[in-house]
Order: C-alpha cells, then structure tokens, then sequence
C-alpha cells in the first residue's frame, strides 16, 4: 500500500483529532494538521505533501481564496474539499479547483467517514499512476511530419461511441472520437496528441482523416443491414476558413454518402475570429444537408443567444451537468431545464458521460432522447461496433 503525506487544515480543535483518527483507520497516510490557511501555505512552502484536505468555512484565509493561492505553487499537491454547507457550494469550490489546474481528489460533506477517505487514498493511487505513465511519455515533442504521417498512414483512427435511445434502449447513432494506435506507446488517448494537432496546424487534416473513415465505416454498417448516423468534432474556429463546408461537402460527395448522416459537432474550446465566419459556416452546413450539433451546452462559449440563432438539429448537454445528477436535485433541475429548452426548439437532445445507472434514471425521467457514456460503451474500433450492431439486432438494447 502506498503511504501518503496529507495536511489537514481545519481551525475546530474536536475535528483534528476526529479527521486524524479516521484517516489513521483507512490507512495508508501521514497525517500533519495546520489551524489555518496561511499556516498551510508555509508548510507546502517548504514541504512536499501528496493532498491538501481543507474546509471551506475558515477564519482570515477561506476554502476559495486558499484553492487560488494554491494554483500558484510550483507543484501543488492534489486538493480535496470538505464542508457541512451545501452541496452545491462544494461542486461550485471544487471547478473553481478545476478550472485553476489543480487535481481534485475528492468533495466530501461532513462529516467525513472512513469510506469517504479509503476512496481518497485510490483516487491519490490512481493519480500516481496517471503521472508515472505520463513522465514517461515524450510530450511536445512529436514534429509536424510524424503527425502528419499518423494521420496519412492510419495510426490516427476514428473510434466510435454509441449514443442509446433512452426510447427504447437501442443504438441510434454513434460519436466519431480520435484515438492514436501508436506502434511503440500504444494506444493513446485525444489529451496526447491533440495539442499537438493543433500546434502544427493540422486541425483540418485530422478532421478530413475522421470523416473519411467514418464514411468508411458507416458504409461497412450500412452493407450489414444498419445505417448510422455519426456525429464529428469540429472546432469552431475552423469555420474562419471560407473553402472548409465546400471540401467536407465534396468528401462526402466522392464517396457518394449522405450529408444527412453526418453531424458536426461545433465544440465549444474555441470561436471563430469573426461572429459572421461563424454564423455562416453554420448555415452553409445545414444548406448542405449536415447536422448540427451544439457541443457540451452547459460550458464554454455557449449561450442561449447561440442555441436559437444557430441552425443547430442536436443539443448535447456537457458531461459536468450530467456527473452525479442522479444524488444532485440541483443537476436533475438544470438537465430538466435544458432538455424542455431543447425539445421547445425542436432539438434532439443528448446527454455525455452517463456513467451510473442513477444518471440513465434521471435523463429516463427527464425525457432526454439519447445518452452515450461508459454505461452504455466506450469509444471502440469501427468493427467492435459492427459486433454491437449485430448484437443490437431489431430489438432495444438491454441495460
């Protein structure tokens, strides 16, 4: 088992001794207390520890303004948050955490029990391992031609993940996802390389790669009896480009597809630099015949202003809202809200990220029209989802 250093910082003198005898029955720390902020601040100054475990309601230095000057270290330790307020100030302070670039190990309300801190010990696990295996990857180092000569020879693959009907359980659709089969680090994730992407300019390339072996799978589908729609990222900013709706347009076309099949997804990391190369691309997309997805609603540059004056035919609801909804009324109310909105405009709405059978209740209940997440399956190579497809069959998916 691994041991790790944790500082608690708390100012109720009966919660020190609580918080150091629940942390020494899970096992697997080293327990040091500190009254106050600034305290805490000296002692990541000049020690190293592996979390930060801090409430919110503090004297002189808060929870918040602590989790700011934190973001400012060097290498500050994981964090975790605990408080006896609301909820919904523990989920607010924890993507305050988020967004400063800190590692959120865990939110807990009080009182804290042991189980709360056994799975702070294997959320600490799993981050070691994710930081081992990331030291040991090149980072930034990768030139301009060996990504292009990823993209050109295949190693970059669209891989797809299944979007279900919450009508009747079955598959109606799929999210083309990028994913890297690397002949010497293996298979790697889009957070490897998709900076990477972008950094030598090949955001267009990688999206013509993706739609050209979606088109290549949806035929291989279509030969087995199942036609499928796909959904596709496309960065906004790309839409600065005047010629791009015309060269996706034309791939489609060459390969004698539908444009009705295809979806874009307008993703919400980036904007164009004119509104005006945004509205028309977005226009001129749906004119063609694509789909048009408004991407993680919920976050980003998003806004109401956008959803009604963009020709959009799909909404899909950020993963962060969807987290947790089934133990969250607050979540449950906002997806609620959203899902209404987009069935009043007339938008097939699609829930990311569903991971827990209390999550599929909720969006059940809500009437949202579809979800994709790990409960129903992860992104898989175009011929594990044939094998889904024939599984699927005629009949609703079972859950």
């Amino acid at each position: 088992m691994n041991v790790y250093r944790v500082l608690i910082v708390e100012d109720h003198p009966f919660q020190h001794q609580y918080l150091t005898t629940v942390f020494q029955a899970a096992g697997g720390f080293e327990v040091e207390l500190a009254w106050d902020g600034a305290t805490a601040l000296q002692r990541l100054a000049s020690s190293r520890y592996d979390l930060l475990l801090t409430d919110l309601m503090m004297p002189h230095m808060d929870g918040v303004q602590l989790i700011q000057q934190l973001a400012q270290l060097h290498r500050p330790p994981a964090l975790a948050l605990m408080t006896a307020a609301s909820r919904r100030m523990l989920v607010g302070s924890g993507q305050v955490a988020k967004n400063l670039g800190l590692r959120v190990a865990g939110l807990i309300s009080k009182p804290v029990r042991e189980a709360e801190v056994v799975g702070l010990r294997e959320r600490l696990d799993d981050l070691t391992e994710q930081a081992r295996a990331f030291s040991s990857r090149p980072r930034g180092c990768r030139s301009r031609s060996t990504l292009a000569k990823a993209l050109e020879t295949g190693e970059i693959q669209a891989w797809f993940q299944p979007k279900m009907s919450l009508h009747d359980g079955s598959i109606v659709g799929a999210e083309a996802l990028a994913r890297w089969v690397h002949p010497a680090e293996g298979l790697l994730m889009p957070g490897a390389f998709l900076d990477e992407i972008e950094n030598a300019e090949l955001e267009i390339e990688l999206l013509t790669c993706m739609l050209g072996q979606t088109l290549g799978a949806q035929a291989q589908w279509e030969r087995m009896g199942h036609p499928l729609p796909v959904s596709i990222n496309l960065p906004t900013h790309l839409l600065d480009h005047a010629d791009l709706v015309d060269r996706l347009l034309a791939q489609v076309q060459i390969n004698q597809a539908d444009p009705r099949q295809i979806t874009f997804e307008l993703t919400e990391t980036s904007t164009t630099q004119l509104s005006s190369s945004y509205y028309a691309g977005a226009c001129r997309l749906r004119l063609m015949g694509f789909g048009l997805a408004q991407d993680d609603f919920g976050r980003g540059y998003s806004s109401y202003f956008n959803l009604v004056s963009t020709p959009f035919t799909e909404l899909k609801i950020d993963r962060s809202l969807v987290s947790g909804c089934g133990e969250n009324d607050g979540l449950a109310s906002a997806l609620l809200s959203i899902t209404e909105l987009g069935r009043k405009l007339g938008l097939i709405t699609v829930a990311e990220g569903a991971e827990t059978q209390a999550e599929l209740a909720v969006l059940r209940r809500i009437k949202c029209d579809h979800v994709q997440g790990f409960i129903i399956s992860p992104a898989v190579a175009r011929d594990d989802l044939a094998n889904l497809l024939r599984e699927d069959g005629p009949r609703p998916a079972l859950i």
